[in-house]
Order: structure tokens, then C-alpha cells, then sequence
């Protein structure tokens, strides 16, 4: 096969981060998707829908004129989110859900929820309103091995959550582990997760084998082999329930290459391309459409785009850096090629 169109796709999470770095960042994304969910862990975060509109005016700010894209916002819970935060954010043509990062997990997250108990009426309003929990799906115990999290977090509180709250849709944000894929295979109705194109292309041993690649280094962090493969099979299933997400998360190449370097991956600029590797490698590129462009978009109860986009499977180089604000950002795959590229659009 040597071309693909399928549906123009989305992004059902990204970090586009904010001030200078949104010229990057939002016109990368928007080659390619007509939306993105976008994460609210700035520095303030996105916790109301007043934060939540004024970023989008930023958003749409560094966007190139002629350029279709919609972001969609999420709002950052707090111990202090209320209901009312709840009924505005469900009100509001801009915001699409609600994003619970437990404190310490990730970038920016020590706003974030210290324990669930006391946001059951908060909780409560979200189900009542049909309004979307993003989860950053990872314990934050320091006794707990990092490679661990993500499974014992669906233990100890997803598994507890979609049950007391039976009604309340639920993304499973950048899932890592078989143990998650199996999670969303057997849950309820309403849940369901996305995944990264770096968790479906490298595993730890990418990141760690012969030195520490610092640009792989992400949250949750790449796992095993066999987590990769099944989130491999998850992905090129044609299960609705698993779409594309791409946690798409700059951060200039002297914060990446330091002593303590931030995590998170750069994919927005070549993000469909990726994917598109991946699925042609498990012989299913029948399947990509679904999993880029119809299944998020029926999850979060949104119109399937109108319009077209034409992939051309031809070599192409991506760039050792990027531009990135007042300094550059390291790409996904820099300094080598991807199989695929972007072509016409409709």
C-alpha cells in the first residue's frame, strides 16, 4: 500500500503548554488533527472555566490564519474543585471534561488531588452531568516501584471509582500495561483509554540499553516488551474503547538533558505517521481510521469530523530539533525518518 485516507483524525490528549512555546506546538498539532483535548497542568493551572477561556483565546491566538482546529479544555480538579466548578465546566461550549492527576504523579501535578473521599459530591456532579474524568492513572507512593503504578493504581482506585460511580465516563489516560488493557477489555460501560504512539513503538529497553535516552523518558514510564505487544493488539483491535492519544509533552532540550530531566515526549509533529507505522506493522491499517478519527470522537459524544486526510508511505526525515519558544525541543524519532507522511487534506 503506498497511500490511506481515512477520516480526518483527532487528538484526544495533548499538552500544548503555553506563552511563546504555542506557536510550536498548536500549528504542529493542527496539520494533522481538527481537535485536541487539551491537558490544563500549566503553571497555574486550568482550573475554572475563566482559566479555561482565556487559554483557549490563547490557543487560538498562535494558530496560523485559514487554519481549522478546535481545542477542547479540560479543567485541573483540586481537593477544592466544587460542584459549581462542575455545572459551569458541563455548560460551556469549550471545556469537555475534567483531568484528575493524583499530587506528584507528573509535570506540574502538585495541585493535584491528595485523596478522592472528600470530592464525592464533586464526583458526584461530574456523573450527574455526563461530564468526563481524565485520569492520570498512576499511584504516587514512594514505596511503590515506578514500574508498578499504573497497576496498582487501577487497584487500589479506578476499579473502587467506576464502580461507585457507575454511570460516570472515564478515560484512562496513556495507558502502559497489560494489566490496564485488560481493565478496559472487562469494564463497564463508559470507560475506555487511550494510547501513546511512544508506548506502542519503544519499551524500556529503548530508553535504557546502552545509556539513558533522556527524550523517551516519559510518564508513565515505558514498560516491558510484553506491555508494549499488548498494548499493540489493543490498539489495532477495532476496540472501541481504545483510541489515539497522543500526551504530546514538550519540554526544551536543557530541561530534558539535566540531572533531573522533566518527562515527557514531543509527537505533534509527527504523530499520525507513527501510529500509522505501528498499525501497518501488525497488518491493520484497515483499523486506523477507527482508532485516530471515529472512536474518540463517539466516546466524548462529539461529531465525527467531515473531511478527509490522505497518508503517503514515503521516507521522510524528521529534524534532530525543533524551534520551541526562545529554545528548541527534541522530536520523536529525531534525527531519523518516519515510514509515512501527511498529505492532501480535505
Amino acid at each position: 500500500m503506498t497511500s490511506l485516507t481515512i477520516v480526518h483524525p483527532d487528538d484526544w490528549h495533548i499538552h500544548l503548554r503555553d506563552g511563546a512555546a504555542l506557536n510550536r506546538t498548536v500549528n504542529d498539532v493542527a496539520t494533522w488533527a481538527r481537535r485536541a483535548v487539551v491537558m490544563p497542568n500549566l503553571s497555574p493551572p486550568v482550573k475554572t472555566v475563566a482559566d479555561a477561556t482565556s487559554y483557549h483565546k490563547r490557543i487560538m491566538n498562535a494558530l496560523t490564519d485559514g487554519v481549522q482546529f478546535e481545542p477542547l479544555i479540560t479543567l485541573y480538579l483540586t481537593d477544592s474543585t466544587s460542584e459549581q466548578d462542575i455545572l459551569d465546566a458541563a455548560a460551556s461550549d469549550i471545556v469537555c471534561g475534567v483531568k484528575l492527576y493524583p499530587a506528584g504523579a507528573t509535570t506540574n501535578s502538585a495541585a493535584g488531588v491528595t485523596a478522592l473521599d472528600s470530592l464525592k459530591p464533586t464526583l458526584a456532579a461530574m456523573e450527574a452531568s455526563d461530564l468526563p474524568l481524565l485520569i492520570h492513572g498512576e499511584v504516587t507512593d514512594p514505596e511503590v516501584d515506578v514500574f508498578d503504578r499504573e497497576r496498582l493504581f487501577i487497584e487500589r482506585t479506578l476499579a473502587p471509582l467506576s464502580e461507585a460511580f457507575p454511570q460516570l465516563r472515564i478515560i484512562l489516560e496513556h495507558i502502559t500495561t497489560a494489566d490496564a488493557v485488560d481493565f478496559v477489555n472487562g469494564a463497564r460501560e463508559g470507560i475506555a483509554a487511550t494510547i501513546t504512539p511512544q508506548h506502542l513503538l519503544y519499551d524500556r529497553n529503548d530508553m535504557l540499553v546502552g545509556g539513558i535516552r533522556p527524550h523517551l523518558f516519559c510518564l508513565p514510564i515505558l514498560k516491558r516488551r510484553d506491555h508494549k505487544e499488548a498494548l499493540r493488539k489493543a490498539a489495532t483491535s477495532g476496540n472501541p474503547r481504545f483510541f489515539i492519544g497522543t500526551d504530546s509533552a514538550p519540554h526544551t532540550r536543557e530541561t530534558k538533558e539535566t540531572d533531573c530531566g522533566c518527562a515527557g515526549c514531543y509527537s505533534a509533529h509527527a504523530a499520525i505517521p507513527l501510529y500509522a507505522e505501528v498499525f501497518e506493522e501488525e497488518n491493520a491499517l484497515d483499523r486506523l481510521e477507527g482508532f485516530t478519527s471515529l472512536f474518540g470522537a463517539d466516546f466524548y459524544q462529539r461529531p465525527r469530523n467531515q473531511g478527509t486526510m490522505t497518508l503517503i508511505r514515503e521516507e521522510t526525515s524528521v529534524p534532530n530539533e525543533l524551534t520551541f519558544g526562545d529554545s528548541v525541543v527534541v522530536p520523536l524519532r529525531a534525527g531519523a525518518s518516519v515510514r509515512w507522511r501527511v498529505g492532501a487534506r480535505s
